[in-house]
């Protein structure tokens, strides 16, 4: 790896571009069952019609549409019932002129019926009679062959998350196996001198912290899609830090290291980035705050990023870059900024910034539409506990006014 001499602050956008650029992990073939928001791989083509039967879309009756063209309830027509219509099975019965079948919703239509007259628009008068009030056109209240999915058509294309409504679409055209993106595989470190396991009983002696990034940037990356793999607490050992590290990629696709990322002497992540092979260090410094500090590196196809030790700094790090780059390793799209939704406010605070970088500020969203940005000291988690989402303050802004309109990015 080359000195770090040339290493200097980049735009987000940048890192964004870098991100969207990547190529997935690779692809696998698993169950449906097992496929509930992993990324297509393939295309996927409908190898059976949607339904392969004409079928009832409601209860009622079987009919030709002609035979009851004009009926009324003051000129109603008279149909006589041959039969009835059992789910799951073939109709067994045919209607002919002026006859009608009994069938529940999702049934088989009968040979020579074309429409089903809903049982609320009929009367029975006896067991084999009755009375049609109102007309029903052809096909009506029938669902066609294909009608639904077509035989050959495109279902799916690569790229696309699997919701639950997908699973039932290719559940329903026989697709018991889909090809998908590989999960990247994580591992989380966190170092300091400081931190002791978030289990260590009370009182904790002055000076010690409980771990909070791990089990924060654990439910993040699970949240991304991604799978969480080992996860270290390590002292400010350089030797130890790159020994983990170094096994952790060799059965891992990503390193998050937490507290290794300064810009002063004890800058680990760039010590750990040094001892690895092929090691490239791709982005050391982001234009944004929090987060400045931010390192990405590469050692052959494994990624190591680099987050701030501060909590509240490491969660809008991974809101801001991680998180995107996670899912596009699956081969998905990433969206920036990453979001679970966005909704229009305006500022009752005002808040400061200045010119050449990013301010992500988290901010609880009132009643009427009113965003209050939460403002904290260094290493405060509370202020992400108490927001809703975050406002980015652009680049090249020096600050926001009160009343002035934001996007808010959901978490």
């Amino acid at each position: 790896m080359t000195s770090r001499e040339f290493l200097k602050v980049r735009p987000v956008k940048d890192v964004q571009d870098f991100i969207a650029a990547l190529e997935p992990l690779g692809t696998e073939v698993i169950s449906l069952e097992n496929a509930h928001g992993r990324v297509v791989a393939e295309t996927v083509i409908a190898r059976d019609p949607v339904p392969h039967f004409r079928r009832a879309t409601m209860d009622g009756y079987a009919v030709r549409s002609r035979d009851v063209f004009g009926a009324s309830e003051s000129l109603p027509a008279f149909l006589s019932i041959v039969g009835s219509v059992e789910m799951g099975k073939p109709s067994a019965c045919t209607v002919g002129t002026n006859e009608a079948c009994a069938i529940p919703t999702g049934g088989a239509l009968p040979d020579g019926a074309d429409a089903v007259v809903m049982v609320e628009h009929t009367e029975r008068l006896d067991e084999t009679t009755i009375e049609v009030y109102k007309p029903v056109a052809p096909g009506e209240n029938v669902l066609g062959v294909g009608d639904d999915i077509p035989e050959g058509e495109q279902i799916l294309q690569p790229g696309r998350a699997l919701k639950p409504q997908d699973l039932g679409v290719l559940a329903a055209v026989g697709v018991t196996e889909v090809e998908v993106y590989k999960r990247p595989k994580v591992a989380i470190i966190s170092t300091g001198d400081e931190i002791v396991p978030s289990k260590t009983p009370s009182p904790l002696p002055p000076g010690l912290i409980r771990d909070i990034n791990t089990h924060v940037l654990a439910s993040m990356v699970s949240e991304a899609g991604a799978v969480v793999g080992r996860k270290e607490l390590i002292k400010d050992d350089p030797d130890a830090l790159i020994d983990i590290s170094r096994k952790c990629l060799e059965d891992h696709d990503v390193v998050l290291l937490s507290g290794g990322s300064s810009v002063g002497s004890r800058d680990y992540t760039l010590d750990v980035l040094e001892q690895l092979p092929d090691a490239e260090v791709l982005v050391h410094g982001v234009a944004m705050r929090p987060g400045k500090p931010t390192i990405l590196g590469r050692s052959g196809k494994r990624y190591v990023w680099g987050l701030p030790g501060q909590p509240s700094s490491a969660s809008m790090v991974m809101v801001a870059m991680v998180c995107p780059f996670l899912r596009a390793l699956q081969g998905e799209r990433p969206t920036f900024p990453y979001a679970a939704g966005t909704i229009i406010g305006r500022l009752c605070k005002p808040i400061p910034s200045v010119h050449g970088r990013e301010d992500y500020i988290p901010v609880r969203v009132l009643d009427e539409d009113q965003v209050e940005p939460i403002f904290g000291k260094s290493g405060m988690i509370k202020t992400l506990a108490m927001a809703d989402g975050y406002i980015i303050v652009p680049e090249h802004a020096e600050g926001m006014d009160t009343g002035e309109e934001v996007k808010v990015y959901l978490f």
